[in-house]
């Protein structure tokens, strides 16, 4: 016989429940935080898997083990990863990235990829691949204002990861995307999202490199975008450039901003707590200044990311819309 949840578990999938009945997702975060009661653990669920982050520790306390069970048992979950979050991740080696980010479930059986859908497109999903796991469930109303938008449009995705955008925009109808990011596993990872929905995925437009240096390139080719879409992680080293969420911003969009074409939109993001909401839009202006643009900020943060009492929302959106020629 099943075991009765905590009543913060219950409260929580009751805040959800929407979400956990879609026929056409079974991907989000059911345990946010402080805001569904513990600051130091963040669970998400990926079809048959949990994953969980642990904040601040490098193992589960005992409570949050027998949580992550009762979870587990009440949700039918086949396996439970853990990640154990540090506060900047881009420093870490190897060695210690395998170590907060164990390959085996704490319990269940192993899932070395499962396909999760979100809003009806497929993802391929590595429960055990390390820190990042195949799609940032944050960004799911923003994934849907992709596809909302790309239909007819070229559009430049860059940072682009495992391409969740691009296979968003492509569903959506778009002429062109071009997917560019500095990890060729990314990219390979990318491109089997796009098999999975069927999509056509010239080999041509999932480009491995700095975002920095293409927008140089592409600038210099003339080349633009209807939309162009801007989702850096916090801190990111290449070969050629180092890049900091609350210092650079500004810089990237101002090389982003002469890409797009009259009438098209930049959307530009910011999942980045050292950054603050006025400062992200100052550097947004700073960025602009010498392009006149409409700046519409995104304010309500996604169902399943509650913000905590006294808290402000770490992710911060901008959709920015260039006036027509």
């Amino acid at each position: 016989m099943p075991h009765e949840l905590p009543p913060d578990l219950r409260a929580a999938l009751a805040r959800r429940a929407a979400l956990l009945n879609s026929a056409g997702t079974d991907v989000l975060r059911v345990f946010h935080r402080a805001a569904d009661g513990d600051p130091a653990l963040a669970i998400d669920r990926f079809g048959p898997a949990l994953v969980a982050h642990v904040y601040g520790a490098r193992q589960l306390a005992p409570g949050q083990a027998r949580r992550l069970h009762l979870l587990a048992e009440h949700l039918r979950a086949e396996a439970v990863y853990v990640k154990y979050r540090p506060v900047q991740a881009s420093t870490l080696s190897a060695a210690d990235r395998a170590a907060l980010a164990p390959t085996e479930p704490i319990f269940g059986r192993q899932l070395e990829e499962l396909v999760v859908s979100e809003n009806g497109l497929r993802f391929l999903i590595r429960p055990g691949a390390g820190l990042s796991v195949g799609l940032y469930l944050d960004m799911r109303e923003t994934r849907a204002w992709v596809r909302a938008h790309a239909a007819g449009r070229a559009v430049l995705n860059l940072f682009a990861y495992t391409c969740g955008f691009g296979v968003t925009a492509a569903a959506g109808g778009a002429a062109r995307v071009v997917n560019v990011d500095a990890a060729r596993g990314a990219l390979a990872w990318g491109r089997a999202n796009y098999a999975l929905n069927g999509l056509p995925a010239a080999e041509q437009d999932f480009i491995f490199g700095d975002a920095f240096d293409w927008l140089k390139r592409l600038g210099r080719r003339g080349q633009t975008f209807e939309l162009v879409i801007l989702d850096p992680p916090s801190f990111a080293t290449t070969r050629t450039s180092r890049f900091s969420v609350s210092q650079d911003y500004a810089a990237l969009v101002a090389l982003a901003a002469p890409l797009v074409t009259p009438g098209g939109w930049l959307l530009a993001c910011a999942n980045a707590a050292e950054l603050p909401e006025r400062a992200f839009v100052k550097q947004l202006r700073v960025g602009l200044a010498r392009r006149p643009a409409r700046l519409n900020l995104t304010h309500e943060p996604e169902p399943d990311f509650p913000v905590a009492p006294g808290q402000r929302p770490y992710l911060k959106i901008a959709a920015v819309r260039f006036p027509p020629a």
